[in-house]
């Protein structure tokens, strides 16, 4: 999974170049670097690559999407749906803003359900934020089919699903704005980083523009000082070694995919021995980024059972139902609303509770996740690992 597996003299060359310049800041110092703009020409590329008419990039997927926000107007008193099962950036970013994050339910794809969708919007959503969760596809035509109905703009939050499609047409392209993470553990890497994709050219001017302190950089393009603020913004400007590794890495992305495409096919061919197995639906299985392997089970007794033997074999499966990060019922700070603020702001305002979260608010994302077990792809399947988890599911299914 993580693209840190096939770092090699690619990385280090495109690095070294930065280093030997010695400029590390995206912007000025033209005398000094040559023609080394690390970012910007990782930003071109990467919108070459995904199809995007722009492309801006920032320190983070979490930067991303608090980018993407911002530049649509985002603001206090908003609401902004997303899904129950997602990494907690996708709330924080919203909560940041101001905002207040409304969940859904997920379906069988794992990601966003159309339907209930359909159902928390209010005359307060101001954006819908649908996550392709674990490199597949969402029901994204359909999601942005009903936000179009109700006028509302649609960010894809396409942190872990770099390279992946739907109809070859690169997931991050559907909506307003697409988000991508580049951090350690992502398909491509740069230990930290994310990008912004849109084709609405005013919009990525404002992502522009906020992502650094609100400068316009309209006299002097890819230089900094002298231009004009048309409103305040932050710092999530992506570093010159960020961007050079960067561009190694999508290079090696398409490759990466099919990689991992395989390997996931060897390791579901073996799971399919477990009785009752349902795989995760695909809305694309051919533009899968294959990032992850995840099947369900008829009943929690039955995932408990197979869990257990995984574990007891040396495969231990990921239980998300488990998980602290990514499960609306387990994110205590969110249900109790923690925050370091003394007046408890984002979630109290003048003295009152703007939300209440219901920890069983979500019992169809429950009775998804509670059956599911999930392994992560890497883009290189050593073959001792390949028939330890191989071996493991023969034993589950002798189990059951």
């Amino acid at each position: 999974m993580p693209g840190f597996e096939i770092f090699g003299d690619e990385e280090k060359q495109e690095v070294l170049q930065v280093l030997e310049s010695g400029v590390l800041f995206r912007y000025g110092f033209e005398g000094q670097r040559g023609q080394q703009w690390k970012v910007r020409q990782f930003e071109q590329a990467f919108a070459r690559y995904t199809g995007a008419d722009h492309a801006q990039a920032v320190t983070s997927g979490t930067a991303a999407l608090k980018v993407a926000l911002a530049a649509l107007g985002v603001g206090a008193g908003d609401e902004v749906i997303t899904q129950g099962f997602t990494f907690v950036a996708t709330w924080e970013a919203i909560l940041d803003c101001g905002a207040v994050p409304v969940f859904t339910e997920i379906d069988h794809t794992l990601n966003m359900d159309p339907a209930d969708l359909e159902k928390k919007i209010s005359p307060k959503t101001r954006a819908i934020i649908p996550v392709h969760m674990m490199g597949a596809a969402a029901r994204i035509e359909e999601i942005v089919a009903v936000a179009n109905r109700h006028g509302i703009p649609v960010i894809e939050d396409t942190a872990q699903a770099a390279g992946a499609r739907l109809h070859g047409r690169h997931l991050g392209t559907f909506g307003a704005v697409g988000t991508f993470s580049f951090d350690s553990v992502k398909t491509m890497t740069t230990g930290e980083g994310g990008m912004c994709i849109t084709n609405d050219e005013a919009l990525w001017q404002r992502m522009d523009q906020y992502h650094d302190h609100g400068h316009d950089h309209l006299p002097n393009p890819g230089g900094r000082g002298g231009e004009g603020r048309p409103f305040i913004g932050f710092n999530y400007r992506m570093m010159e070694i960020q961007g050079a590794i960067g561009l190694a890495q999508l290079a090696k992305l398409d490759g990466m995919v099919a990689a991992q495409q395989q390997n996931k096919k060897v390791l579901r061919e073996a799971a399919s021995a477990i009785a009752g197995v349902q795989f995760r639906e695909m809305a694309d299985p051919a533009g899968d980024s294959a990032t992850f392997l995840t099947f369900m089970l008829p009943d929690k007794a039955k995932a408990d059972t197979v869990a257990a033997v995984l574990g007891d074999a040396g495969a231990p499966a990921i239980r998300w139902s488990e998980n602290n990060w990514h499960y609306y019922p387990r994110w205590e700070h969110l249900l109790e609303g923690k925050t370091p603020c003394h007046d408890g702001w984002p979630f109290v305002v003048q003295g009152k509770r703007r939300y209440i979260y219901d920890p069983q608010a979500l019992p169809n994302t429950v009775a998804i996740l509670e059956r599911a077990l999930t392994y992560q792809i890497p883009v290189q399947l050593a073959q001792e690992q390949q028939t330890t988890i191989c071996s493991a599911f023969a034993q589950a299914a002798r189990a059951l």
